[in-house]
């Protein structure tokens, strides 16, 4: 509840000064002493005093009616056109190495990921997930808990593996091509070079320039040997130092033609201020218009007001003695 005329509260000055005016005219005011006595018992005195406390309850009720109480229903009109993001995710078999720990390229690429879903709020999203091959996880949605939910269920073994990076842009291009809206954003992590699927990576970053996609493009891990998984072991899953390699011309490349950028993130943290860096680049103006539909609430109080005022009188006209 708010008050409208909150202002109003100053006129509760009027009883400290009418308790000071009402002390200073106290003085003794029975001719007889057995009046006197009687009207010095407890009960008699409280209600010598009750239409005084009816009295001043009913201006400080009047005064709470004059500040004008209120209670509010508040609507939103919202404005925004959003922007249609493609997330686009590397889930071959190299996504296991552990040069990003203490977990592997992967889970590390899928908290980062849901963090910025997380951070979005009118955008529709799609996933994509791709390894030899590229697959549609989610088309794009508003619904973020499904996107959530199949960020958590990725693994590396859903695809044939290998890495086919021109056809899971191609696959976000023919995703978002159709979009309503200017801004059509197509995010690209992968950790390897392009050696599946049959749509060359050049060609795919044209196409998706011509369609007005901007594509950030991430490499992520390490450059050189990384601890990669080769099989069951006795105590669990056995990793023994590779080669990888990034191909970073690729990516850089593909940010340019598609007027996007390069990101390079060898570990955990820096992959979080990648996605963060690209959150607030691609954030659209929303305007929020708010209307307050305000309930009075003032007439209850006055009607109470009345009551007191009534209830004072009554005990002034009493007609049984006030002196027991």
């Amino acid at each position: 509840m708010i008050f409208a005329t909150p202002s109003a509260f100053l006129l509760l000055v009027v009883f400290p000064l009418w308790f000071i005016w009402r002390n200073k005219r106290s003085g003794f005011r029975y001719s007889r002493g057995d009046v006197a006595v009687r009207a010095g018992r407890p009960l008699t005195r409280w209600f010598a005093s009750l239409p005084g406390l009816l009295r001043g309850l009913a201006v400080f009720v009047l005064i709470v009616a004059l500040a004008r109480p209120q209670t509010g229903v508040a609507t939103e009109e919202i404005e925004a056109e959003g922007i249609a993001i493609a997330l686009v995710m590397d889930i071959s078999s190299s996504m296991l190495a552990l040069d990003m720990q203490p977990l592997d390229r992967l889970e590390v690429a899928k908290r980062t990921v849901l963090e910025f879903v997380r951070s979005r709020e009118y955008d529709r999203i799609a996933l994509i997930a791709f390894a030899g091959e590229a697959l549609t996880q989610v088309p794009l949605t508003i619904d973020y808990g499904i996107i959530e939910r199949s960020i958590n269920n990725l693994r590396v073994d859903l695809l044939e593996d290998g890495t086919a990076i021109g056809t899971a842009l191609a696959t976000a291009a023919n995703r978002l091509r159709r979009a309503q809206g200017s801004s059509k954003v197509a995010i690209l992590l992968t950790d390897g070079e392009n050696n599946r699927g049959e749509v060359d990576p050049i060609t795919a970053a044209r196409a998706a320039a011509a369609f007005g996609i901007k594509t950030y493009t991430v490499g992520v891990g390490s450059e050189g040997v990384a601890p990669v998984p080769i099989g069951p072991g006795p105590l669990g899953t056995e990793y023994a130092n590779m080669r990888v390699h990034l191909d970073e011309d690729l990516l850089r490349r593909i940010a340019t033609i598609t007027g996007g950028q390069y990101f390079r993130a060898t570990n955990a943290r820096a992959l979080e201020e990648i996605y963060q860096q690209i959150d607030r680049l691609e954030r659209t103006p929303v305007n929020v218009r708010r209307y307050i539909e305000f309930n009075e609430h003032f007439r209850p109080f006055i009607l109470l007001a009345v009551v007191l005022v009534l209830a004072e009188w009554l005990l002034r006209a009493r007609r049984f003695p006030l002196y027991v």
